[in-house]
């Protein structure tokens, strides 16, 4: 009937697509004899190095963006007795996600979803499931998650290990940068969460039992749990999309696709919604729509695999469903499809496989369209509720449409919610149009629970927060750069530090907290520091202004300098230290922070605390040890006078001026040269005459003897060497003290070299 004409018309297009794809290509083009009249397309298998170069040609095209030529080679590989699989289809099904990626600035990172306009809680949600934070956990890394999201991937993780338990992970940091093996909910922050969200809160809890519930197979006591908690939080996206996921299990599609396609208008960007929507679709036999909708999921995020597969099985389903119906030529099948009710638009105008590439125009269409309504969302996050319905993709009004005919005598719960969205989107719209000429904010307490069990959500949150709950119980001051222990307490990142210098526990519950000192580098708590900078602007800066203040005042170095009080210290020499006492790591960490990196040595005096004369060290590195000691490493830079003597958190200040040699010129100058040659070749002399060992012992510490300068006077502190030579003299820290108060050189000299040489007669007898 009509075979022969089909193999005829098959033949020429089959060379030509050929041939188009070796010239886009560069590859081999097909021979005649790859549709000879001896082995025609329909009535015999193809070979398998033809069949693969069939495949190969079709993702040559779809790769160079020729998709119509494309499609014809999938629909004429559909039509041998090899059957086509929904692997093959990955290209095509990646190309088609590409395109919809590139045609605008919408497409965020993988599984990332934005807020909604209205939803108070947005700051405070989890970046694993995306739902409100429900017993949050903030890690070492500083990021905070729910607790049960934690543990639910320590136990997939620990699920193939018999010997050591994972920590939990991050996932925002690089690896190993947030592994805490003790999940402790952060108290400070669960406090506040039941305060301001209760209704959100418990819905957060409900939600939990209704998964538990759910993996017991218990579906109509978790859909029971779910409903209450939409209840109680009708703007979560998160509960809408699991209980679309019970709905779906329980059979029930038309639920599912209503709970799914709220999801997706709560978070346009979340791709698990997306998946659900698609799911539901599927389940109703709405081939297009669904793909549509993994298709969007996969322009969101490309590695999506679950998408991806129902793409490749929903095209390939298309195919199948195209040529299935073949009885007797092409036109006829055009014909049949083009009266099909989800096939949009006139399939005859389309050439060869027009119906499929029709098809998938369609669905490209409607995925601008829904591009466009994304942009809307986000251009006019406050407008009101008739554009907000406009925006609504084709399809999914199609949907709503057909649900409000069938349910024509009451409305559903998703669209009341809608309308009482809409309804205070347009007030948020109207306030911020109208001048700001309200006076400044003052903050108000109230109790959570007036508020008919929804806490914040019903109103500003700025009106809940009370600088009072968020304050450090050690300095009683707004928390400042605040971190949260393993054991979840929250304080002052100064103020915890300076705690754990004294003992390793924690100031409240007095858990060990050896792993925050062996970490050392305390990283902030994100949410609690976002959380005070958007709800506490004013408190905020006013906290930050003083701590700048102090760390000013901390950065002078003439008053109140800190003084390590301990060994003689000469410029140019290094000085190493090991700092264990909790006063002194106190000083060093604050000269790391300021920036200033330098701090006053002296030497002890049983009258005053400290000598009257010392030198300033500059810290060149410090190394850290798991239980809190450190060794610095710190090299001599100038002289200085004690003017007056201090204190500061339990360790020594001081008020100081520099001191600096006298310049001397002409003859005195001259004098000055050859009295510097002289002192130098004896102190070298001295030196090589040491036994080795001792010399070994001296080179290791204070290294080798600094060269002569050419010019004494160059350093206003004179030569190196000098500082150097006094350095390893074996004299007594009262005998060395002198030294730094000399400003002439000729003086330090003279009394080198008479130590010198009485070193020298010394040795002798």
């Amino acid at each position: 009937m009509g075979s022969p004409p089909r193999q005829e018309e098959q033949k020429p297009l089959a060379l030509r697509l050929a041939k188009e794809a070796r010239q886009a290509r560069g590859g081999p083009e097909f021979s005649s004899r790859s549709v000879s009249s001896s082995s025609s397309l329909t009535e015999a298998p193809m070979r398998p190095p033809e069949w693969q170069g069939l495949l190969q040609r079709a993702e040559w095209l779809v790769q160079d963006g020729q998709l119509p030529e494309a499609l014809r080679l999938y629909r004429l590989a559909s039509g041998h007795p090899r059957p086509l699989r929904a692997e093959q289809l990955g290209e095509l099904v990646d190309c088609l996600a590409r395109s919809l990626r590139g045609k605008g600035g919408w497409a965020t990172a993988p599984g990332a979803a934005t807020p909604t306009p209205g939803q108070e809680w947005e700051v405070f949600g989890c970046r694993k499931c995306q739902g409100f934070l429900y017993e949050p956990v903030s890690l070492l890394c500083g990021h905070t998650f729910c607790k049960k999201c934690l543990e639910k991937e320590r136990g997939q993780a620990a699920a193939g290990a018999t010997e050591v338990v994972p920590a939990a992970g991050c996932g925002l940091c690089p690896e190993g940068e947030s592994a805490q093996p003790r999940l402790r909910v952060n108290v400070i922050l669960s406090n506040l969460l039941g305060k301001w969200f209760p209704g959100q809160v418990k819905a957060s809890r409900l939600r939990h039992e209704g998964n538990l519930l759910y993996k017991e197979k218990n579906l109509q006591a978790a859909l029971q749990k779910y409903n209450e908690a939409v209840r109680l939080a009708p703007n979560d996206h998160l509960l809408y999309s699991n209980r679309s996921q019970i709905n779906s299990t329980l059979q029930c599609c038309e639920e599912a696709l209503d709970d799914a396609e709220m999801a997706c208008r709560l978070q346009p960007y979340w791709v698990k919604g997306h998946l659900r929507k698609g799911q539901a679709l599927v389940n109703l036999g709405k081939t297009e729509e669904a793909l549509h909708e993994f298709l969007f999921c996969l322009a969101l995020d490309d590695g999506n695999k679950t998408a991806k597969s129902e793409a490749q099985r929903l095209l390939l389903n298309l195919f199948s469903r195209i040529l299935g119906n073949a009885q007797e030529n092409l036109p006829d099948i055009l014909q049949l499809l083009s009266c099909h009710s989800r096939l949009k638009g006139n399939l005859l105008n389309s050439v060869g496989f027009g119906g499929i590439g029709h098809s998938l125009q369609n669905l490209l269409q409607a995925n601008m369209e829904q591009e466009k309504y994304f942009i809307l969302h986000e251009d006019q996050k406050a407008s009101d509720c008739n554009s907000l319905g406009k925006s609504i993709p084709v399809a999914e009004s199609r949907k709503r449409s057909s649900n409000e005919n069938r349910h024509a005598s009451s409305a559903t719960e998703p669209a009341v919610r809608i309308s009482e969205k809409c309804q205070l989107l347009k007030r948020k719209h109207c306030s911020e149009e109208a001048p700001n000429t309200d006076p400044p904010r003052k903050i108000v307490k109230r109790d959570a629970s007036d508020e008919k069990g929804t806490g914040a959500g019903n109103c500003g949150l700025s009106e809940f927060v009370d600088p009072s709950d968020l304050e450090c119980s050690l300095c009683m001051r707004l928390f400042y750069e605040p971190v949260t222990t393993p054991c979840g307490h929250t304080f002052c990142l100064k103020c915890l530090e300076r705690c754990l210098d004294h003992n390793p526990k924690c100031p409240l519950c007095k858990e060990g907290l050896l792993e925050c000192l062996a970490k050392r580098k305390h990283c902030k708590t994100v949410l609690m520091e976002d959380l005070i900078a958007k709800y506490l602007p004013e408190e905020f800066t006013e906290r930050r202004k003083v701590h700048e203040e102090e760390i000013a005042e901390l950065s002078n170095l003439n008053n109140n300098v800190p003084i390590f009080v301990c060994t003689m210290a000469y410029p140019t020499v290094p000085c190493p230290l090991h700092i264990f006492e909790p006063c002194y790591r106190l000083m060093i960490r604050r000269c790391m922070e300021t920036g200033t990196k330098q701090f006053g040595m002296c030497i002890g005096d049983p009258l005053k605390g400290f000598a009257d004369y010392g030198c300033i060290l500059e810290i060149r590195n410090v190394e850290f040890f798991a239980d809190g000691r450190s060794v610095v490493d710190s090299i001599g830079k100038r002289r200085f006078r004690v003017l007056q003597h201090g204190q500061r958190d339990g360790y020594n200040t001081a008020d100081i001026e520099y001191i600096e040699d006298e310049m001397v010129q002409g003859t005195e100058y001259s004098g000055l040269i050859v009295l510097h040659n002289s002192v130098y070749d004896q102190a070298y002399k001295w030196f090589e005459s040491l036994k080795p060992a001792l010399k070994s012992r001296i080179l290791s510490h204070f290294g080798p003897i600094p060269a002569k300068e050419s010019d004494p006077q160059s350093n206003a502190n004179g030569p190196a060497w000098c500082w150097w030579t006094l350095a390893v003299l074996p004299l007594e820290s009262r005998a060395q003290l002198p030294f730094l108060a000399m400003t002439s050189l000729k003086d330090r000299l003279n009394s080198i070299r008479r130590i010198l040489a009485f070193m020298s007669r010394a040795r002798s007898r």
